[in-house]
């Protein structure tokens, strides 16, 4: 039995309770596996109509996949168990695609810790998003910082943000707070924390037909202000100005000749990340912004199957989270060093099309 999931039906809301708080609820295959089938059982259950996926701990709606397993089977050989490598993006991009498409309200409540694969069981489509955000909502896509970029749709979602605050997110892996998502568009509803038993307590008795106007009304009744001085919307001319560039050395330059203090600090963290993986998420980011939510999936399971052929991905998480010594050896020392054929060689494909693992995955709405 899963216990790192726990499901339950209560007043016709498919309720997905996220329960592994030692790890901050990463996810396992177990996890996407049980996942996927909870919410493809509930797709066709008329008693079922709607969905809450939450978490059971306060400090973590999801902290993204689990990169201490990305890190031992991809250090192994395919019979010490690198291929489940393979089964669980395959998988967990699957899950991705069946929530963005999901026909029933869906509501994620992302308090806490919101990173990478967490954003990707978050983010559904506009059709059933009901997105809500605390003030202790510490959301990012920080995958340059060990080596990969911003997958589970994360190509989809950041390069159609407002602005360049799609590049910033996925070139720095900076957190923002719950008002930034509010203001980005990565987030429906500001609620605080000590509301949040009422929220509970409605979904038990509320009529679950128009629920997404009736949880706004419900927010907008406890007359909660969100910080009109929120980082993103405080350094939003900053943000398009230097993330404007088409390259991300010409962003660099940029950076690194502003004179203001968000220069300063973007240029020292982006000083910490992967070369290769910026310059390979920008070129992610530009061919998103044409593609649909399947073809962007596809790309990043190709790509995904890429990192994992070579040493960046395994060196980045060494470096952050095995050995903990924060001094990843990069390929590369500056994003000057990063040659065009080395980003283009990250989306040549790896499958032919009738065979690719998510061939299967269909977009009928347009990009």
């Amino acid at each position: 039995m899963n216990t790192t999931i726990r499901t339950s039906v209560i007043n016709q809301i498919g309720h997905i309770e996220l329960n592994r708080p030692q790890a901050l609820n990463s996810l396992s295959l177990e996890m996407i596996r049980t996942l996927t089938a909870t919410l493809t059982n509930w797709k066709s259950e008329t008693e079922v109509k709607a969905v809450l996926i939450y978490s059971s701990s306060e400090r973590a709606f999801c902290a993204g996949g689990d990169i201490r397993f990305f890190y031992e089977v991809g250090s192994k050989t395919p019979q010490g168990g690198s291929a489940l490598l393979e089964d669980f993006f395959t998988e967990e991009y699957a899950l991705n695609h069946l929530i963005h498409h999901y026909p029933k309200p869906y509501i994620a409540l992302m308090n806490g810790v919101v990173m990478g694969g967490g954003m990707g069981i978050a983010q559904a489509g506009p059709q059933s998003a009901i997105r809500i955000v605390t003030e202790k909502t510490k959301m990012a896509m920080p995958e340059v910082n060990i080596g990969l970029f911003p997958d589970v749709g994360g190509g989809y979602f950041l390069s159609r943000m407002p602005g360049q605050t799609g590049r910033y997110l996925g070139l720095t892996g900076e957190i923002i707070r719950g008002e930034d998502a509010i203001e980005t568009g990565l987030a429906d509803i500001f609620l605080r924390t000590e509301h949040i038993p009422d929220l509970m307590q409605l979904l038990k008795t509320c009529d679950t037909n128009n629920l997404k106007n009736q949880l706004m009304q419900f927010s907008e009744s406890l007359q909660t202000e969100v910080a009109e001085n929120s980082f993103i919307k405080k350094n939003r001319q900053y943000i398009d100005h230097y993330f404007s560039g088409n390259s991300v050395s010409e962003i660099y330059l940029k950076l690194k000749s502003g004179e203001d203090s968000f220069a300063q600090s973007v240029t020292d963290a982006m000083s910490k990340r992967s070369p290769l993986m910026m310059c390979v998420t920008l070129e992610q980011l530009k061919r998103s912004v044409m593609m649909n939510v399947a073809d962007c999936l596809r790309m990043e399971r190709t790509m995904v199957r890429h990192c994992f052929e070579r040493t960046e991905v395994i060196e980045g998480i060494r470096a952050l989270v095995i050995d903990k010594d924060n001094q990843p050896r990069w390929q590369h020392q500056t994003v000057d060093d990063v040659s065009e054929a080395e980003v283009e060689s990250f989306f040549v494909a790896v499958w032919p099309d009738i065979t690719h693992p998510l061939r299967m995955l269909t977009d009928s709405a347009s990009a």
